[in-house]
Parts: C-alpha cells; sequence; structure tokens
C-alpha cells in the first residue's frame, strides 16, 4: 500500500507543475492585459506599473520569481484590479464560503444518493424502486443553472420562506438552496450508480451461495454485497468532485454568495490574470488531491487495484 501511494503522489508532482506552468502561459500570452482599457494610458504609465508588478521582466524570470513566491511564502502574488489587496487575501475570504457550501453538497450527495440506490436495488420492482429511479431521472436532467433559479423562483418569490441570495455569514437560510441546487443532479448520479452496482453484485455467485448457507438478507447486504457494490461509486467521486468545484461558479454568480466563484468570474472580466491564475492553481491543486485521494481509497477497498 505504501507503494501505492508512492506511485500516486510521484505521478501527482509532475502533473501539478504542468499545471502551474500551463495556467501562467495561457495567462502571460492571452490577448490584451490587465492595464489595458479603451483609453489607453500613456506610455510612460504603463511602463510604470508594469515596473511595479514585474510584467516588464522576461516570462521565464516572471515565472521562476511566481514559483519562488508560491512554494517559499505560499504567495500568490498581488491583484492587479483589487486595489491594495492580495490574491491571498481574496482566496481568505472567498474560499472558506465556498468550501462550506461544497462540502456540505458533496456530503449531502453521497449520503442521500447511496442509501437511495441501496434502498431502491434491495426493493427492486417495489414503489420504492419507483420512486427512487423516477425521482432521479428528473434530478439528471435538471443542471445547477436550471435548479437554482427555479428554487428562488418557488421558496423566494411564491413563497418568501428563504432570501434568493447572499451570505450572512453562512446562516442556515442563506445555505440551503446553493446547498440543493449544487448537490441535486449528483445525488441522483450516485443513486442510479449505487442501485445499477448494487444489483450487479446481488446478483452474483458468491452472494447466492450466502444465501443458502441461510445468511440474514442484513449480513449479506452490509459485510458481502457492499464494499463490492461501492467501486464505481467511488471511482464516481473524483469526477463528481471537479463538477461541483466548475459547478460552485454558476451557484457564486446565481446566489451572489460572494466563494472563489464570484471572484473568478469578475476577474476574468477584469483580465485580473493574477487572480485567475492563483484560483486555478488553487482548485487544480485540490482536484489532483482529491482524485489521488479517491485512488488510495478504491486500492484499499479492492486491493488488485495496487498490483
Amino acid at each position: 500500500m505504501f507503494n501505492f501511494i508512492l506511485r500516486r503522489v510521484a505521478v501527482a508532482i509532475p502533473t501539478l507543475i504542468i499545471l502551474l506552468i500551463a495556467s501562467f502561459w495561457l495567462m502571460q500570452t492571452a490577448p490584451g492585459g490587465p492595464f489595458t482599457s479603451e483609453r489607453p494610458l500613456p506610455a510612460q504609465v504603463l511602463a510604470n506599473i508594469e515596473a511595479k508588478y514585474g510584467l516588464d521582466q522576461p516570462i521565464y524570470v516572471q515565472l521562476w520569481d511566481y514559483v519562488v513566491g508560491i512554494v517559499t511564502q505560499f504567495d500568490f502574488g498581488p491583484s492587479y484590479k483589487y486595489k491594495d489587496r492580495s490574491v491571498n487575501d481574496i482566496i481568505a475570504q472567498g474560499f472558506p464560503v465556498t468550501l462550506t457550501y461544497g462540502v456540505i453538497s458533496f456530503v449531502l450527495a453521497i449520503i442521500v444518493g447511496g442509501i437511495l440506490g441501496m434502498a431502491a436495488a434491495i426493493r427492486q420492482n417495489s414503489w420504492l424502486d419507483y420512486f427512487a429511479v423516477g425521482v432521479t431521472i428528473g434530478a439528471q436532467v435538471l443542471p445547477n443553472f436550471v435548479m437554482a433559479p427555479i428554487l428562488i423562483l418557488i421558496f423566494t418569490l411564491w413563497l418568501g420562506w428563504l432570501p434568493g441570495g447572499g451570505w450572512n455569514g453562512g446562516q442556515w437560510e442563506n445555505i440551503i438552496m446553493p446547498v440543493i441546487a449544487l448537490s441535486t443532479s449528483y445525488m441522483a448520479s450516485i443513486a442510479r450508480l449505487t442501485r445499477s452496482s448494487m444489483l450487479e453484485v446481488l446478483r452474483s455467485n458468491f452472494i447466492r451461495t450466502a444465501r443458502a448457507k441461510g445468511l440474514p438478507d442484513r449480513t449479506i447486504i452490509f459485510r458481502h454485497a457492499l464494499k463490492p457494490a461501492l467501486l464505481p461509486v467511488i471511482s464516481y467521486l473524483g469526477p463528481a468532485f471537479v463538477g461541483m468545484v466548475t459547478g460552485s461558479f454558476i451557484i457564486d454568480a446565481i446566489f451572489g454568495t460572494g466563494g472563489i466563484g464570484y471572484f473568478y468570474v469578475n476577474s476574468a472580466f477584469n483580465r485580473d490574470y493574477a487572480v485567475m491564475m492563483g484560483l486555478t492553481i488553487l482548485l487544480g491543486s485540490m482536484t489532483i488531491l482529491f482524485n489521488m485521494v479517491v485512488d488510495i481509497l478504491y486500492a484499499w477497498i479492492d486491493p488488485k487495484i495496487r498490483l
């Protein structure tokens, strides 16, 4: 197991380095710049601004300084558009917001989706199975950018139960709609994946043998069937995490939560490449790390993967 983890770390580190270099190169070579506007600045003023931020240096020098700042001080540099603020300040403001409702959404999707899928498989062809399949099909065809306005329309404009946006320090009434909008489609996917995987395992020969031995259904399901049935679900968690990260940008924009998606979108419009690059590297690093954790968890459940 230790060697397997080392192999995954050995793959993750070069991937992270490639992400950093590619992000930096793409931002530097993009048309326009953070100080480009409809009314061009005088050449001397523009030169002074670029010298202040080190943008007058060759790209390889800028890249080296940027990497050194991240590695030695975890410093993503200053923002070009948010006056007197660094990228670290912006991350410190927006990341806890996105992390709060993102983690709640992710955990909720796994728990509810897993339980619903297991229940549907165990009670196949019952009303519970038909209900679960119908709900999950309906939920999958409603992406978060459709679900969010529907929730605002119903619970804010029609019923007046919940605020239509804002964060307000993370009060539950401000969290509940972003969580539902972000988690619903992934909850449905996990439920359908769990159901199909559990049905396949329950039809396996070793489950028939366990039933022939007279083992109770509870023991068969939780001791013998659950572990192999979870393998496809675990492999799906990586893509689900990436989808939730990108989906949080839409949630931030619609509900105005002030998370990192809000800053990323604004930085894209304002050409604040420093903020975009810092957030890209942060989210990319989280994705690489989470996928590595999923691989390790998969290998722990199924030792054959370590070979």
